[in-house]
């Protein structure tokens, strides 16, 4: 199968380009692409034999069923060639954001801590997820204020985000958890943890799913009860500010 063909989006804000990865069996990389495109950046198409980021300046690995989610849930995917040149941009300081299963990817890789496991309830979840927004200082949720709280769409069969309790106190007690679930933990993970950052700052994996969330009027009912649609922008809008100023 060849790669796909590039985005059609034009340069956006200050030409800032925002690479995202296809790999067999990635579903969201077009939701993730429009969503960089909705911001205002280009989005870079890049394809999982790449063996070059095509001179981006971040990557986001986007939802889906990488290679089918055979052994585990981005086990192989890790192993693609195109995750030489996202590791050693991400150890060199370049955002990535991992989306559902590009989480999971960023923990088989090593980029983050822990792992990604069977929902408690045994049970592929889909809903429409609250959220609280708890590290802001982040190059992917600067535009959001600690402690703001979104609804964005949630979709997984293995989001349990596990680690052990040494793990755990260093992701608290450093800040690093970004995001947390309210009202319900829809898959079992600890301490209601729905994503986290590296130390940095730079690198953040997130189980729910931002890039569906982008459009007014196609997104899901805000706590206010306004169908605003785009609660999941500001994640994308982020790393645009961090680009630019940087």
């Amino acid at each position: 199968m060849g790669a796909p063909t590039s985005s059609a989006a034009t340069p956006g804000a200050a030409g800032a380009r925002v690479g995202v990865v296809t790999f067999p069996g990635t579903l969201d990389d077009r939701d993730a692409a429009r969503a960089v495109t909705l911001a205002g950046a280009e989005a870079v198409r890049l394809w999982h034999a790449d063996e070059s980021l095509s001179g981006v300046d971040a990557v986001i690995l986007p939802g889906g069923f990488s290679y089918g989610d055979y052994l585990r849930c981005g086990a192989i995917a890790r192993f693609a060639p195109i995750m030489d040149a996202v590791i050693a941009a991400a150890e060199g300081g370049m955002p990535v954001l991992g989306i559902c299963n590009g989480f999971q990817v960023l923990c088989e890789a090593h980029l983050l801590p822990g792992a990604l496991v069977r929902n408690d309830s045994q049970q592929f979840v889909c809903r429409d997820q609250k959220l609280r927004i708890e590290n802001a200082e982040t190059a992917w949720t600067s535009d959001f204020t600690a402690g703001q709280e979104i609804v964005i769409p949630l979709k997984n069969g293995e989001g349990g985000y596990m680690a052990d309790d040494a793990a755990l106190d260093m992701l608290e007690g450093e800040g690093r958890v970004v995001a947390r679930y309210l009202e319900v933990n829809p898959n079992g993970s600890r301490n209601d943890i729905a994503g986290i950052t590296d130390a940095s700052g730079r690198i953040v994996g997130l189980m729910p799913h931002p890039e569906h969330a982008v459009e007014a009027g196609y997104g899901p009912d805000t706590a206010a009860g306004m169908r605003t649609g785009l609660d999941g922008q500001g994640f994308f809008t982020s790393v645009i500010s961090a680009l630019v100023n940087a």
